[in-house]
């Protein structure tokens, strides 16, 4: 089978999806899928039959989550940039809510609204200066970020939306940011939104929905023995902290975690080069079919299948010219040669949904893994845009995995 490619484990994915499910129904929460981590259709289709609700960042993403049969009632729609095409999109489809980010986009969604004589319901997204703690790139809840609106700005926002004739305030929507472990955060955030609800007078605005936002992380150091989020702790904490109106339904949008730990990247080795200090494994993956290491310095935990060798110590390398395209450093692995298979973990999120045509590579395939070990062909979102999506079965085992 032609290297690179990407492998997801369908039967981990549904157990994720039971557990986080489960989880949430304790406490009556609702779950949005962030279809920005993964947008493979096999991938989305199984998430929009198991009944999520779906959070979409553009357009194409609102047309691709209808496709793959997400209902339009459960569509939120966030970003801080959409376009007046976006938002026309999404009123005319009657989704759940529009996130709004600042007080000249709901201006602007007036304006569309007026022009399609419909009335858009509106979640404004509030920015609660709280530290994620995680990597400065996927942290979206301090001042210094672009998303939300300042708390400075709230009151201003909150009325312009009551005194619109086209416009109904629906809720608040929070999100501080992504790959989150420590759940002290999480109980911050908690208190801030509590604080917020009360100074604001919220439920003045006959609110019906609280978006608390996603962030929750996943262990890419030990992958392989811990392939299961914590939902159960995530949401007791917003159960417990938590203190709006027992009316007021709470939503969260949650990707990586749901999708993260059932997919990897199997890459080849093209060659082991020597250096003065290191060997270079060089790989036929780079950072154009795995970005997060080169943007976030993200480590994920990478395996020589093939190889029962002595170990040794690797740095791990793409063949794009770039400098930042490594996998990882100083990786422990069996001896590594020319045509060792490599399995890089937790690559069902942010993965394939990031992959790039740089040094005009080809987009790779994706392959599922379903429960008796057989290889499935998924059919690829860009080339199949105005297909309908299928699986084609391959006569082929898992034997490398």
């Amino acid at each position: 089978m032609k290297t690179p490619y990407y492998l997801y484990d369908i039967e981990l994915l549904k157990k994720t999806l039971s557990f986080a499910q489960n989880s949430a129904g304790k406490y009556n929460f609702n779950i949005h899928y962030a279809i920005k981590a993964n947008h493979n259709p096999a991938i989305t289709k199984l998430i929009s039959q198991q009944g999520f609700g779906v959070d979409c960042v553009s357009g194409n993403e609102i047309s691709e989550a209808l496709k793959v049969g997400f209902k339009a009632k459960k569509i939120v729609f966030a970003g801080a940039g959409k376009s007046d095409e976006e938002i026309k999109k999404a009123l005319q489809q009657n989704i759940l809510c529009l996130n709004c980010e600042s007080i000249e986009e709901l201006e602007i969604v007036e304006e569309i609204a007026i022009s399609l004589n419909k009335k858009a319901q509106i979640a404004i997204r509030v920015n609660p200066d709280i530290k994620a703690h995680t990597h400065h790139y996927i942290t979206t809840g301090t001042e210094e970020n672009k998303f939300g609106i300042h708390t400075s700005q709230l009151k201003s926002a909150l009325d312009f939306v009551k005194n619109s004739d086209y416009l109904k305030f629906v809720g608040l929507h929070f999100h501080i940011g992504s790959q989150i472990t420590n759940m002290d955060t999480f109980i911050n955030l908690c208190k801030r939104v509590n604080t917020i609800w009360k100074d604001f007078n919220i439920s003045d605005y006959n609110p019906i929905l609280l978006n608390m936002g996603g962030g929750l992380g996943v262990d890419y150091e030990d992958a392989k023995n811990n392939t299961i989020p914590p939902f159960d702790e995530f949401f007791s904490v917003f159960a417990e902290y938590l203190k709006v109106p027992s009316n007021i339904s709470i939503h969260f949008e949650l990707g990586r975690s749901l999708v993260a730990q059932c997919g990897k990247l199997i890459t080849k080795v093209l060659y082991t080069k020597k250096g003065v200090n290191k060997t270079f494994v060089i790989t036929d993956a780079g950072m154009t079919e795995l970005m997060r290491p080169a943007l976030y310095q993200a480590r994920h935990y990478i395996e020589n299948t093939t190889s029962s060798r002595n170990p040794q110590r690797y740095d791990i390398v793409g063949p794009v010219c770039e400098s930042s395209d490594v996998f990882g450093k100083n990786v422990l692995l069996p001896e590594t040669r020319r045509n060792d298979l490599i399995a890089i973990h937790s690559c069902g999120a942010y993965a394939e949904s990031m992959m790039l045509r740089y040094n005009m590579r080809q987009k790779i395939k994706s392959y599922i893994k379903n429960i008796t070990n057989e290889l499935l062909l998924s059919d690829n979102y860009e080339n199949n845009k105005n297909q309908e999506y299928s699986c084609k079965e391959l006569k082929t085992k898992e034997t490398m995995l």
